[in-house]
């Protein structure tokens, strides 16, 4: 008679894998909070933001694809390791700091002095110990406990390895993994990808965009106000569709997706209460950069209006996500009163948006050219703002 076999020694324990659960958490969200951090950044910058915008384009897809919000947060992991070393390599030049600033003040109080070169001779000191501490941290993985424990006696094998002729084990393959690592970031993509999702965005908006702005121009109160009318008409249709499909292109990859609108509105008929939803939180969401902007901000602050553009406008992504993906699971519409009553309470939402647009170039520093600046669809500064 067989025995049961006894449960693997190998298989971690309660504790440890509560802890590992832990640490995997506070990894993603430390990794979430890189990725906001960075697409601030790069929105803020001009050509670098169609990598932001690309990005967000992907979350959508990928959640209009797989019906699920955690498919949404794509390469978290990847980007803590880059949020590790950020705060790592800021961590270890916090003594260089310290000791050039030092030596700053000698040099002010007394130049050339005696106590100037001690602060001087210090920092060059702690500027190479730093330099050799980073590079070793790299070389370990990069993690933040690399930075915090520089781990001497493992340098100290390796230093012995090296001067015998040999490669530490840490060292094997740091170039592989680099190179490795960049691939799987996927840049070219997101590049390419937010750059359709802009001039796909342009070609929706310049039409009712320039007519705005046109009517701002004329002189007579009754052609003007028409003018004004027929514009805003033309962009509330637009805002009805265009996050959808964006959406849509973030799912496929192709550039033609930007202007299949019979695809869009087959899926609205299968879930027109989410599409409603989401539309109403996108919108909603866009409005407060519009407030934002009625002081001009200084060149050096842009990225504090663009980390509000990502925060708001990642959730507004994932929403309109998952909209597509409903639509896109379901086989048979909604009853016609479910699609016929979140048609009209679509319309008045994307009416306020527009209205609320037109209303900001009154008071927005970049006038009439403001209603160009879709934040909803584009970058905080579409166009580059310069």
């Amino acid at each position: 008679m067989n025995r049961p076999e006894a449960p693997s020694s190998e298989r971690p324990g309660a504790v440890r894998r509560s802890f590992r659960a832990v640490a995997s958490g506070i990894d993603r969200v430390f990794g979430l909070v890189t990725v906001i951090a960075g697409l601030a950044v790069l929105s803020s910058m001009p050509l670098l933001s169609f990598l932001s915008l690309g990005y967000l384009l992907e979350v959508s897809g990928r959640v209009a694809e797989s019906g699920r919000f955690r498919d949404g947060f794509v390469g978290l992991r990847k980007a803590s390791a880059v949020g590790n070393l950020v705060v790592g390599v800021f961590l270890v030049l916090l003594p260089v700091r310290f000791v050039a600033g030092m030596w700053h003040d000698a040099e002010l109080i007394e130049s050339g002095g005696r106590v100037a070169a001690n602060w001087r001779a210090g920092a060059i000191v702690v500027t190479g110990l730093a330099f050799l501490h980073i590079l070793w941290a790299c070389a370990r993985g990069g993690r933040l406990r690399h930075f915090l424990w520089p781990a001497p006696l493992r340098l100290v094998k390796s230093a012995v390895r090296r001067f015998r002729g040999g490669r530490s084990d840490s060292e094997a393959g740091v170039p592989d993994r680099v190179m490795a690592y960049l691939a799987g970031l996927r840049l070219p993509h997101y590049f390419v990808l937010g750059f359709m999702g802009f001039v796909g965005a342009v070609i929706w908006l310049i039409v009712p965009c320039g007519v705005l702005i046109l009517a701002s121009q004329i002189p007579q109160p009754a052609v003007a106000a028409l003018t004004n009318l027929f514009g805003a008409a033309l962009l509330t249709v637009a805002v009805l569709y265009l996050p959808f499909i964006q959406a849509e292109l973030g799912r496929t990859g192709k550039f033609g997706s930007l202007f299949q609108v019979g695809v869009v509105r087959g899926k609205f008929r299968r879930a027109p209460i989410a599409f409603w939803f989401a539309l109403l939180i996108t919108l909603a969401f866009a409005l407060p950069l519009y407030i934002l902007k009625v002081q001009a901000i200084p060149r050096d602050l842009t990225w504090v209006l663009a980390l509000v553009f990502v925060v708001l406008i990642f959730p507004a992504r994932l929403l309109t996500g998952w909209s597509m993906g409903r639509g896109l699971r379901r086989e048979s519409p909604r009853h016609w009163t479910v699609r016929w009553l979140s048609r009209l309470a679509a319309i008045p939402v994307a009416g306020a948006y527009v209205l609320f647009v037109w209303l900001t170039q009154y008071v927005s520093w970049d006038g009439s050219a403001g209603v160009l600046q879709q934040h909803a669809f584009m970058v905080p500064a579409p166009l580059f703002g310069l």
